[in-house]
């Protein structure tokens, strides 16, 4: 089914675009929302007569595109993952590992946008990435990968039958209280026979 777009749309496409969708994402999604209209003669015509000012929004859309590009080509990010002593990650740097550095740092782009070499970075150093932004539009992202230095953990000793002495130590504290309520009952016993 061939819909016109009245607004961007999320990984589908821009205002004034043409595209063909299925009938059931149109009827249940697109339309409900008003994001889109189905492409008739009357609708193109109706769209064309906007062609001016949805041009004046693309204009700004580049602006903004060349902005994020700057801010984003002078980012430094710097990603600790734990790695081995030969440099060589326990996990790996993503896509999704970048979209979230982004994220924390204010920028607000598709994971999908988002190119890693190889899909996935396995080693410390520096490394690129390339985010396609608005149309033509490509920044270079160079971030920095280092391994997460562990503290060595104290060797803790092997315990040795607590339990055993734990309940030996309760046995002895029983027979214990056990001794002092009988020595109070016959020290409390003597005084009483000493009163008569």
């Amino acid at each position: 089914m061939k819909v016109i777009l009245n607004v961007d749309v999320k990984y589908l496409g821009e205002e004034g675009d043409i595209k063909n969708v299925a009938k059931g994402y149109a009827r249940n999604y697109l339309f409900p929302r008003n994001l889109a209209v189905l492409c008739t003669p009357e609708a193109m015509a109706s769209f064309e007569a906007r062609k001016d000012e949805i041009e004046e929004r693309k204009k700004a859309k580049r602006q903004d595109a060349q902005s994020i590009k700057e801010r984003l080509e002078a980012l430094e990010i710097k990603i600790v993952m734990p790695a081995g002593p030969n440099g060589k990650l326990y996990g790996a740097v993503t896509s999704q590992t970048l979209f979230e550095e982004l994220a924390k740092s204010g920028f607000d782009i598709e994971r999908r946008r988002i190119d890693i070499a190889g899909n996935s970075i396995k080693s410390v150093g520096n490394h690129t990435a390339t985010v396609k932004l608005y149309e033509n539009n490509v920044a270079t992202l160079k971030f920095n990968v280092e391994a997460l230095i562990e503290e060595p953990k104290e060797e803790k000793k092997p315990r040795r039958h607590t339990r055993g002495r734990r309940e030996e130590n309760q046995g002895n504290e029983a027979s214990q209280e056990a001794s002092n309520t009988d020595s109070t009952q016959s020290t409390e016993s003597a005084e009483n026979r000493q009163d008569n």
